[in-house]
């Protein structure tokens, strides 16, 4: 299979984006924030048809812009309004996908965006490697300065601020590394999914690990394996490689739930 291009760049995407939604997914789940990233998610429509429409260079690059306003105003907005996160996150989710779905549909132009609602792995580019190579670094280094931060806000907040960490501020940075994976990966991925990969590897490593470094390692590793797993069955079966890779990661997820009996007592 790897006598073809397509299949060496679809390898080298998986190797490099995998463990950057393992890594993510860490965070994701421990600070109970899947429906922000699904929210993510169903902006994208949003970014997609804006950058169409202004004619920005690509729809890719309008896409970023937009999921990195997006996801600030959600996190400014929930940590200022007296409804409730979960309340103010649905806000914005169900009026970003009916805007971007109105927008896309004007028209008749719906069929040139439905790619982005499965996403295609096959179709990456050696120049779309250099963006998730770039992406990737900048993620480590982001996650250097930030984890410690992140951990701590994740188990107490008010601990958090007694230690001078700016919560706030905090979490905004980790929604904009969190917007710009998921902007990024989304034309590979697909919308429908993609918030899986952000919640499957995490939830899986949490149901067999007792300690953060092993939660974390885990979680990469399910990611991983995943995203190989899945890209050769995808080619085997013919599938949509995103989807096949989301199914893999859940099969991993149910194995550990059946055995996290064993690991937590």
């Amino acid at each position: 299979m790897f006598e073809y291009e397509f299949m060496r760049n679809a390898l080298c995407a998986v190797i490099l984006v995998t463990p950057l939604f393992g890594i993510l997914s860490t965070m994701v789940v421990s600070n109970r924030m899947a429906f922000f990233s699904d929210s993510l998610g169903h902006g994208a429509f949003t970014g997609i048809a804006i950058g169409a429409l202004l004619g920005v260079g690509s729809e890719i690059f309008g896409l970023i812009i937009f999921s990195v306003i997006f996801a600030l105003l959600i996190t400014y907005i929930k940590n200022k309004a007296h409804s409730g996160a979960d309340t103010v996150i649905g806000v914005f989710s169900s009026t970003a996908i009916a805007l971007g779905l109105m927008l896309m549909s004007a028209g008749g132009q719906f069929n040139k965006f439905s790619r982005f609602l499965i996403g295609d792995l096959l179709s990456i580019s050696q120049e779309d490697l250099i963006w998730l190579g770039a992406v990737f670094v900048l993620v480590f280094i982001s996650w250097i300065f930030l984890f410690n931060k992140l951990l701590i806000s994740s188990v107490n907040k008010t601990l958090a601020r007694s230690r001078g960490i700016a919560t706030q501020k905090v979490e905004s940075a980790f929604a904009v590394i969190l917007a710009v994976v998921v902007a990024l990966s989304i034309q590979w991925v697909g919308i429908l999914i993609i918030n899986a990969l952000l919640v499957l590897p995490a939830a899986a490593a949490r149901n067999v690990t007792n300690s953060v470094k092993s939660y974390h390692a885990l979680s990469v590793a399910t990611a991983l394996i995943s995203g190989l797993t899945g890209l050769f069955l995808a080619y085997e079966l013919n599938s949509a490689a995103g989807s096949t890779i989301v199914v893999c990661a859940a099969v991993i997820y149910f194995v550990t739930l059946i055995l996290k009996p064993r690991f937590v007592k």
